[in-house]
């Protein structure tokens, strides 16, 4: 099954070691997270990627670097997620090549489509809900795009921007595979706590699917 939380690290978002959070989440759980930094240079990037893969390949967290497949490959990560502006997925599937995970994040039903018919691991969906965490967020596409995104594909939907521990339930009936989340973590004041409270929520949520 695909990991239900997905777990978000933001160096601008926390002053707290990224290793030290990393490490919290996994025990509480956690088996997907990804470095998310938009703003550091290459080689700090390198530096904070390499020392999370050390630390997290022997928890039984895929970890994933958002944007650098190249960063990906060489740091001995569990993937990479790319953006409609960054490499296309099958370009980035050419670096980080199976058992290494291409995921990619979509904002319409026309990338969604397009993102179906590559080897993407998985599809992002989003923003879900409004979103601070991004300086230009793309346009909110809500509950309903959710619904519209699982009749289109069976590959995993990963929703993101602006979910909550409130609303995380909806959105896992809605049809996602797994949630998004950085800023709901990573601000709360015991971001393991708060990452067993949304394990709880799609556990809850998939039983009652089921």
């Amino acid at each position: 099954m695909f990991p239900a939380l997905y777990a978000i690290l933001d160096p601008s978002l926390t002053s707290t070691p990224l290793v030290q959070v990393a490490v919290a989440l996994a025990d509480a759980g956690v088996e997907l997270i990804q470095l998310r930094d938009k703003r550091s240079s290459a080689r700090q990037i390198f530096a904070e990627a390499k020392e999370l893969a050390a630390v997290l390949s022997g928890r039984g967290v895929r970890f994933i670097v958002n944007d650098r497949p190249d960063v990906a490959a060489i740091c001995g990560a569990g993937g990479v997620h790319v953006g409609q502006d960054d490499l296309p997925a099958e370009d980035a599937r050419r670096i980080c090549r199976p058992p290494l995970w291409v995921g990619v994040s979509t904002h319409n039903l026309a990338q969604l489509r397009e993102a179906a018919q590559t080897s993407a691991d998985y599809i992002a969906v989003g923003p879900i809900f409004p979103t601070a965490t991004k300086e230009n967020p793309d346009p909110v596409v809500g509950i309903d795009f959710l619904r519209a995104a699982r009749q289109l594909t069976r590959k995993p939907l990963v929703a993101i921007g602006g979910i909550t521990i409130e609303s995380a339930g909806e959105v896992f009936r809605a049809g996602a595979d797994s949630v998004a989340v950085i800023r709901d973590v990573l601000t709360a004041s015991n971001p393991s706590a708060r990452a067993a409270e949304y394990l709880a929520v799609a556990e809850r949520a998939h039983t009652t699917q089921d």
